[in-house]
């Protein structure tokens, strides 16, 4: 998730963060999930592993964008889409577009590795690159998934939405060194387990959609499940018990968790 947040109790920015799901190729099968590693020097989220993400540009809000992508939204919610494509396309080199109705090939993805940083440095480049190629977003492919905000004695804010997507399928990943600096396809269960073990950090709610995700036996669940589920937002607070504060998110959420140590919330 990219850019700087606003200060404590400020209104929180929008922000898309998005699920790349696709099967294992393991015999024993699963649903394996693209994750990328921030970069240490990063303010938000430093060293974390994260579904790729981040702020939505003005220009992601732009009208023109109707031309250019697939579904109806009103611009709000196409905005949010858009910025959910153009971070999957800065941090990983996937593009959930299409070209002439046809997927696109690894080959074509790879021809634009050299616009990922310009794209990122200007977010409206990002239409200028989909209209010159003669692209189409997917946007009708984003499953909504979770919403979170971040609680309000944070000192960067972000009205989070996640949306679950079918990674395309002969594309292939590429973190983009700067902002991300790894990248792995990987099953939620096996993640989880490295942050136990202390090997990886995961942020609380990355760990919480994992978790949700680790519950599907396939892709095909994930994406029949995260349509039936109905997204409840998130907007975690502090509460002080007598054995000390705890982070408290609704039942109705779905994650089978209600509080959590401030202690837990980060590692």
């Amino acid at each position: 998730m990219t850019g700087q947040g606003t200060g404590s109790g400020d209104k929180p920015k929008p922000a898309s963060t998005v699920v790349l799901v696709r099967d294992a190729a393991a015999v024993d099968g699963g649903v394996e999930v693209l994750m990328v590693r921030r970069s240490a020097g990063m303010a938000f989220g430093a060293s974390a592993w994260v579904f790729p993400g981040g702020k939505v540009a003005e220009a992601d809000a732009e009208p023109a964008w109707d031309d250019h992508s697939d579904g109806s939204y009103d611009h709000y919610a196409r905005s949010l889409r858009i910025a959910a494509a153009r971070e999957v396309f800065e941090e990983s080199g996937l593009l959930l577009a299409t070209r002439g109705g046809e997927e696109l090939t690894a080959e074509a993805c790879m021809a634009f590795d050299g616009d990922r940083a310009n794209v990122e440095a200007q977010p409206k480049l990002f239409l200028e690159l989909v209209r010159g190629a003669g692209l189409r977003l997917t946007l009708d492919r984003l499953t909504p998934f979770a919403h979170w905000i971040t609680p309000s004695f944070e000192p960067r804010r972000f009205d989070t939405h996640f949306f679950l997507v079918r990674a395309p399928a002969v594309q292939v990943a590429r973190h983009d060194g700067r902002e991300a600096v790894d990248h792995e396809w990987v099953r939620p269960a096996d993640l989880l387990e490295r942050r136990i073990r202390g090997e990886a950090k995961l942020m609380f709610p990355t760990r919480l959609n994992l978790e949700v995700l680790g519950r599907s036996a396939n892709a095909a669940e994930v994406e029949a499940a995260a349509l039936a589920r109905r997204v409840v937002t998130v907007e975690p607070q502090v509460v002080e018990r007598a054995d000390g504060k705890v982070l408290v998110i609704p039942a109705e959420a779905g994650y089978g968790l209600t509080e959590e140590r401030m202690g837990n919330v980060l590692g």
